[in-house]
């Protein structure tokens, strides 16, 4: 499917299921998608985010993953509030960006539209930019410190990963590029070699506990995920916030992409998303199919040794201080950036 045919189908989505939202108040495109062609192809891979604005603070959970006129739509709700202060906004690495272009799909209030009339003018001003990373930067520190050292370890794992994982977030955002979430290390690794600081990413990886592991060990760890995945859809109930990628529908994404990757070369890569769906999976199997769980536990237990070098719980204090002491490192590189990106300006 092209690009512009998916959005087509987002906007047909918005137009027939959005307004009868409680408290609506409009919808934009954010993620992957902004910023591409009509006519680029979107990998099977790949979905198209919908943000619903509503007017509670507290809206229900997020819709997720749909079909809907064959275009595979991730609906995320945001409350008004977390968009009312533009300066907050434009401070917001995870929020700026669906601003940037003009990706409003429908705004009876007139309000949104405003909002990307005011942050598409100053988006690549250097301080913003600068603000953005520093917002990207603490986000890494505080979800370390967060970390609930009484959690299950398939819990506490991904609680350590993810912001990790923002790591490359803080150069994205100093590069103008999106901040995605599955291809982030990919993505980190073209912005590195475009600004000549290839010497990095070996240590993202290695922050990761990827950077030596080989094609065939991923492959064995994607096959277990595949068994996990395919186990866990039938017996889901229970509502997490990450429900709707843990479904039929989403296994091109949670299951397939991750193949895709470790195919065309990129196995450390995929490590990523490999380990943050296992994860997902025995948080759903603990509470719904606590038998199936404990079947499949050691397949992600082997999953976290081989692939990130976690023995177990005992590991991750050491691993949160690695990331820590890395960081002024990465905000040397992150400065370099900014300071080479001939797109930021002032």
């Amino acid at each position: 499917m092209r690009v512009g045919a998916a959005r087509a189908a987002a906007v047909r989505w918005v137009a027939e299921h959005a307004p009868s939202t409680p408290g609506y108040r409009g919808a934009y495109f954010s993620g992957s998608t902004v910023g591409r062609p009509d006519d680029a192809e979107l990998a099977p891979s790949s979905d198209v985010d919908v943000m619903v604005v509503v007017a509670e603070d507290e809206p229900p959970a997020k819709p997720g993953k749909t079909l809907y006129g064959g275009a595979l739509l991730e609906i995320t709700y945001v409350p008004w509030a977390e968009l009312d202060a533009p300066d907050e906004v434009l401070s917001s690495y995870h929020l700026a960006g669906g601003f940037r272009s003009d990706t409003v799909i429908d705004d009876p209030t007139g309000r949104l539209r405003a909002l990307h009339e005011d942050i598409s003018r100053r988006f690549t001003d250097r301080a913003w930019v600068r603000r953005r990373c520093l917002d990207a930067r603490r986000r890494v520190e505080n979800r370390l410190a967060a970390s609930d050292a009484s959690a299950p370890f398939h819990e506490q794992v991904p609680a350590w990963m993810f912001p990790t994982g923002v790591t490359t977030h803080v150069l994205l955002v100093a590069a103008l590029r999106n901040p995605t979430v599955r291809l982030r290390y990919p993505a980190a690794r073209d912005v590195l070699t475009a600004y000549g600081q290839q010497e990095l990413y070996p240590e993202l990886l290695g922050l990761l506990g990827c950077a030596e592991v080989s094609a065939r060990q991923v492959r064995h760890h994607v096959t277990e995920l595949a068994r996990t995945f395919d186990a866990t859809v039938p017996v889901a109930r229970t509502p997490f916030f990450f429900s709707s990628d843990l479904t039929g529908a989403a296994r091109p994404i949670a299951v397939d992409g991750s193949i895709d990757l470790v195919e065309r070369g990129d196995h450390r890569e995929a490590v990523f998303w490999i380990i943050a769906t296992l994860a997902r999976c025995h948080t759903v199997l603990a509470v719904d199919a606590p038998g199936l769980h404990a079947e499949r536990l050691p397949a992600f237990e082997a999953a976290a040794a081989d692939l990130l070098g976690i023995s177990g719980a005992a590991d991750l204090p050491a691993r949160r201080e690695e990331v820590i002491r890395f960081l002024p490192r990465l905000w040397a590189v992150t400065e370099t950036v900014l300071a080479a990106n001939p797109d930021i300006t002032g």
